[in-house]
């Protein structure tokens, strides 16, 4: 049976620490899981056709955690970059970094740097990942451009639209969050494309993100498939 895809699914993957305690081994190791689940959705979304595909790697609010995890996490995306992009260059991937990239360390700004250039000609899946990432952080950047471009004469206040916002958001030029899947049973959606998921459909998976297969993941598309989207309308 066909499935309507959406064409932007956006993803937060939340619970490898409470999978390492469950567990109980390190919380590194936790995360480590957390990659090879991740690895086997990128490939599903690509291969069944999703346009943009965004990931929820490391918030802005991460950095409060220890130093130890914080360390671990660093390492394991130059790890995922390192191992990973030969693949995803040869499917045709294109990688785009949502977030501040001036703010993660040398090592890890240079990775994600070159994965960018390397794969921003490439005509397949839109791959985003939020890295030193939050949506109210996006929000502030975008207004700052805008209004420098209004001081500066290059814009009127009063013709500034929705467009012109979207325009300067690290997801410029592509389509809004049609699903938005948050793994672990927490309810909200913790600082997230928060204008790009105004009118997303959310499924709360209440299941540790190492855990979260394949088959859980079409079960969602599935799900999707079968809701109304109404975008403030009605149907009667």
């Amino acid at each position: 049976m066909s499935v309507a895809l959406p064409r932007h699914v956006a993803i937060i993957m939340d619970g490898n620490g409470r999978w390492a305690k469950q567990h109980k081994v390190a919380v590194a190791l936790g995360h480590r899981q957390g990659v090879e689940t991740l690895r086997e959705i990128i490939r599903t979304a690509s291969n069944m056709g999703i346009q943009v595909l965004s990931l929820y790697a490391f918030s802005t609010e991460n950095w409060r955690r220890s130093p130890t995890e914080v360390a671990a996490l660093m390492a394991l995306i130059l790890e995922f970059f390192r191992s990973e992009i030969d693949e995803l260059d040869r499917e045709g991937v294109r990688i785009r970094i949502l977030g501040d990239k001036a703010g993660l360390p040398p090592a890890q700004r240079n990775s994600v740097t070159d994965a960018e250039q390397r794969t921003r000609s490439n005509q397949g899946m839109q791959l985003n990942i939020a890295l030193n990432y939050g949506g109210r952080g996006e929000l502030v950047r975008a207004t700052r451009a805008l209004a420098e471009k209004a001081v500066n004469g290059d814009i009127s206040p009063q013709a500034i639209g929705e467009q012109d916002l979207r325009d300067h958001l690290y997801t410029a030029g592509q389509p809004d969050v049609d699903l938005l899947i948050r793994t672990s049973g927490e309810l909200r959606i913790s600082n997230f494309l928060l204008f790009q998921s105004a009118y997303a459909e959310l499924i709360f998976v209440d299941m540790l993100w190492p855990d979260f297969s394949v088959a859980d993941f079409k079960r969602c598309l599935d799900t999707y498939a079968a809701r109304s989207r109404r975008f403030g309308g009605r149907t009667e």
